[in-house]
């Protein structure tokens, strides 16, 4: 699949316009409710006829067939299969890429824990291969390392004011993730990007993936995900500051753009293959 695919695009848009309509701030029936009654040919309620459009219905054939023999009509398979692959789509692109490019960002600030990892990954794995899911247990400090960049840089960090306020029947309630990962009676120091923080059996994992009923389902397949990606980027490359023209370093400022999905500002790096013989694990890899 290229970048310019039909059906990636399309499903990109779609993507985009979700993440929009996400952000409660951008409608402001959200802030006042009764706004919900007004008609949708009125000027400034392009928020009511957005939300009247229909989507097109997914087709997944093996999907399809597997819901169809499960009893389902074929409605109610056309939904469950368009629902799932929206949910695969989306939920293991904005989160991961983003959580990627925080990981980014924290080996360019924290070299050390970069030659740590890599150090820990030579020692169990040497160069013949890249890691698998079944290495994560052998590699626990790179696993902390997964763990730290979901609590040093959640992408969900969304705020929730209850205290003195009486919250409604119906109403949405979304953790305030980044409040959780940055309290100080939780985590000592937490602005600092430190991965032997959970040899401390008491110190918790991020909250990213949410918790109780309404938990992500897909929090296995994340964490495998991160850890393969995360595992194999630390293997084959080091990734350094970039020198500007008075040979100084060039550092990512740290700020973040305000979206329902946290990502740095843009910031440059460098990405460097360790060696000829990591070079060749990356070509074998593609």
């Amino acid at each position: 699949m290229t970048s310019d695919d039909h059906y990636l695009v399309e499903t990109q848009a779609i993507l985009s316009f979700l993440a929009g309509a996400a952000l409660s701030s951008n409608y402001l029936v959200n802030i006042l409710p009764i706004l919900k009654h007004v008609p949708d040919w009125l000027p400034g309620a392009g928020w009511k006829r957005d939300s009247n459009n229909e989507g097109a219905p997914v087709m997944v054939a093996s999907l399809r067939a597997d819901a169809l023999e499960i009893g389902l009509t074929e409605d109610e398979a056309d939904d469950y299969v368009s629902q799932i692959a929206i949910t695969m789509f989306s939920g293991g692109t904005d989160t991961t890429v983003n959580t990627l490019i925080m990981f980014f960002m924290a080996m360019v600030l924290y070299p050390d824990v970069q030659k740590r990892a890599q150090a820990e990954i030579d020692s169990m794995l040497g160069h013949s291969r890249l890691p698998k899911v079944e290495d994560r247990p052998r590699l626990k400090y790179v696993d902390r390392v997964v763990q730290e960049t979901l609590r040093w840089g959640p992408v969900t960090p969304i705020d929730d004011i209850y205290k003195s306020y009486r919250i409604p029947k119906g109403a949405i309630v979304m953790g305030n993730v980044w409040a959780m990962t940055c309290d100080k009676n939780v985590y000592k120091d937490p602005e600092v990007f430190e991965p032997d923080r959970y040899l401390d059996p008491a110190t918790p994992f991020s909250p990213v993936f949410g918790w109780g009923r309404r938990r992500c389902p897909g929090i296995h397949l994340g964490q495998s995900s991160l850890f393969i990606t995360i595992a194999s980027i630390l293997m084959t490359f080091d990734i350094g500051t970039i020198i500007d023209s008075d040979g100084k370093e060039v550092l990512p400022g740290g700020k973040m753009i305000n979206a329902i999905v946290l990502t740095p500002e843009r910031f440059e790096f460098e990405l460097t293959p360790r060696s000829a013989k990591h070079e060749e694990l990356i070509r074998g890899g593609l």
